[in-house]
């Protein structure tokens, strides 16, 4: 079965990267989470996807320029004019907390392309280990020294390479880096590279599927999950296909 992941959440109808997309993805059936982890000044690990806090918050600056009392004074809500209270950045143990409480998998990218932040990795791998959610994290990153880093960190947590762009059998090339999977942009995924992949054993899950018919093709190709803004269409068409099969 094709799981369903919530890009940044419940991202189509609710601020990206907040607790609040988190916890509507998981009311409408998502079966896991994408979310971006970057680190403050002071060095918390903070969930949010731009450089910059700009574009998603009233504040403005660099995440790293921040401490973490400073970044979780900005609404990560304020352009969702309908919210009635502040939507704070998570912090990523808040996440974790939250996610003991039910079975949902949670694709944690790195943010480390433009500022490789120091010990970053290693801070994440220490609180999954701390609430014991190694069997249900996929670590993921546009910066392949990075996965790399961590696989050698954490042979037990499953790493993904993202990629922009075709590869030429980019299972061959996930296997090369010790990883189980990889997140191609969805343009990057035809069918048949699917199908090489998962017949090699190498988890495929693209990303940002938010048209009706690329998500149709990716479950009738038994596509091992993709990442959606939203995640309700997503397991409507799933039910729909596995109604009609």
């Amino acid at each position: 079965m094709t799981l369903i992941l919530a890009h940044r959440g419940y991202s189509s109808l609710y601020p990206e990267n907040t607790m609040l997309a988190f916890v509507e993805a998981e009311k409408v059936g998502a079966d896991g989470l994408e979310l971006d982890v970057q680190m403050t000044r002071d060095g918390e690990l903070v969930v949010i996807h731009d450089e910059k806090v700009n574009r998603t918050t009233d504040g403005k600056g660099f995440v790293k320029d921040f401490t973490a009392q400073e970044i979780r004074k900005l609404d990560a809500g304020h352009q969702n004019k309908s919210l009635s209270k502040k939507e704070k950045i998570p912090l990523l143990k808040e996440v974790f907390e939250w996610l003991m409480g039910n079975s949902m998998v949670c694709n944690v990218e790195f943010k480390n392309g433009l500022f490789p932040y120091k010990g970053m990795e290693e801070k994440v791998i220490a609180l999954v280990r701390h609430y014991q959610l190694e069997s249900r994290i996929i670590f993921s990153s546009f910066n392949h020294y990075s996965v790399v880093h961590t696989t050698s960190l954490a042979p037990e947590i499953e790493t993904a390479p993202l990629l922009a762009e075709g590869l030429y059998m980019p299972w061959i090339y996930a296997k090369s880096i010790r990883s189980s999977g990889f997140h191609p942009h969805y343009r990057a995924a035809p069918d048949q590279i699917i199908k090489q992949a998962i017949d090699s054993g190498i988890a495929v899950r693209p990303y940002t599927v938010n048209k009706e018919t690329e998500m149709e093709r990716l479950i009738k190709v038994g596509c091992s999950a993709m990442i959606t803004d939203d995640p309700l269409k997503g397991v409507q068409i799933r039910l729909e296909i596995m109604k009609r099969s």
